[in-house]
């Protein structure tokens, strides 16, 4: 059993509530766009090294910017994962600036996932100071490259790293109250179109890329997704661009493209279709190119018990502490690279808010503690022999 008890757990929790909000407002004035983590990565390092009871901490920051506490770690030994994302959905650079008021903490990105990171951290000084024991490596991460063209960089790095040792991933990442144990998959792509373009008076009737490329979006709009036992599959196209002017028949037109599903099955049969579609309307352009630009696996075959296992945990936690049984569902999270390859895999949040993914996302101040709680407990079942 863990080294602990739970007046113990309960006073640390009181007692770091304030340094909590303050690491969470701190880490979101830090910019860390996907493919851009390097700032909030050296932060995390040098917290870790200075935060967790030891100047000689197993700390590494790795080539994909994952951030790396290691504890009880040898190279031959397995490992458990418990992991949060370093990267928002945002570009910018620039600082934000993270505002309070009515209960609330304002700014983008301060859920997804500045405040699980932030949680993750503290559990980590925890477990590292109380000198918790477990039967294998833990490994406290930040990673990079979960959002978007982030394409679960970190993630695959992580399972690379250490591929046959991993013995569970916990991911903490969305809301209190949410547990995700199913993977849906997803293909990305960007398909440019080329047509002869030219004036639009006197060279009309010249092959148009915005009338061709739109024909291709009306077609993959007319696709019946697979359903179960192949799905739920969904479809979506996300941008489109091109042209010169309103009196230039387009020359260039490009969109990008997803599709998701809970299976892999689902996933090779929309494959199949949009690779239809595409022969079928070459004909019509001078070039039709198609770039995969981000890909997540759905989950491969599972030990059942072990993730079951897994699942129960979670579970017994986060109704324990919040008193309601949590709603399971299936997600596109970094849990979509270990169900692939078989390790039991499990995400969940520790707070309550919304707006993620936009500029006026927010969390509620009130649910910090419950969630912190979710965090560490979570964190000290899943250690447990």
């Amino acid at each position: 059993m863990t080294n602990f008890s739970p007046d113990d757990l309960h006073g640390y929790i009181a007692e770091h509530s304030a340094e909590l909000l303050d690491l969470i407002k701190t880490l979101c004035r830090i910019p860390a766009p996907s493919n851009d983590e390097g700032a909030r990565a050296a932060f995390l390092r040098d917290w870790f090294l200075t935060r967790c009871g030891s100047e000689e901490a197993d700390v590494i920051v790795d080539g994909a910017l994952n951030v790396i506490y290691r504890l009880n770690y040898r190279a031959d030994e397995d490992v458990s994962i418990f992991m949060a994302h370093t990267d928002t959905v945002f570009p910018d650079l620039t600082p934000f600036e993270p505002e309070e008021r009515e209960g609330r903490l304002y700014c983008p990105g301060v859920g997804d996932d500045t405040t699980n990171l932030a949680m993750l951290m503290l559990s980590a000084r925890y477990v590292a100071t109380r000198k918790v024991p477990s039967d294998c490596g833990v490994l406290f991460v930040g990673n990079a490259g979960e959002e978007g063209l982030g394409n679960l960089k970190g993630c695959r790095k992580l399972m690379e790293d250490h591929a046959g040792r991993v013995r569970q991933v916990v991911s903490f990442d969305g809301r209190l109250g949410n547990l995700t144990n199913k993977a849906v998959g997803s293909r990305r792509y960007r398909v440019a179109v080329s047509g002869q373009g030219g004036h639009s008076w006197n060279d009309f009737g010249n092959s148009n890329a915005i009338q061709i490329l739109s024909e291709i979006i009306v077609d993959l709009y007319k696709i019946a997704p697979p359903a179960a036992p192949d799905g739920p599959t969904t479809l979506n196209v996300g941008k489109i661009s091109g042209g010169t002017s309103v009196n230039s028949i387009a020359e260039t037109s490009e969109m990008l493209f997803e599709y998701r599903s809970v299976t892999q099955r689902g996933l090779d049969i929309m494959e199949r279709k949009f690779r239809e579609i595409l022969e079928r309307r070459r004909g019509e352009a001078e070039k039709i190119e198609v770039e995969l630009i981000g890909e997540r696996p759905s989950a491969g075959k599972l030990d059942p018990t072990a993730q079951e296992t897994l699942e129960r945990k979670a579970f017994e936690v986060i109704q324990s502490v919040t008193g309601k049984a949590p709603k399971v569902r299936a997600a596109s999270t970094d849990c979509n690279l270990p169900l692939s390859l078989g390790i039991p895999a499990v995400a969940l949040g520790g707070y309550r808010g919304s707006g993620a993914h936009t500029r006026g996302e927010f969390i509620d101040l009130s649910s910090l503690s419950e969630g912190f709680e979710v965090v560490l407990r979570l964190i000290l079942r899943c250690m447990e022999a």
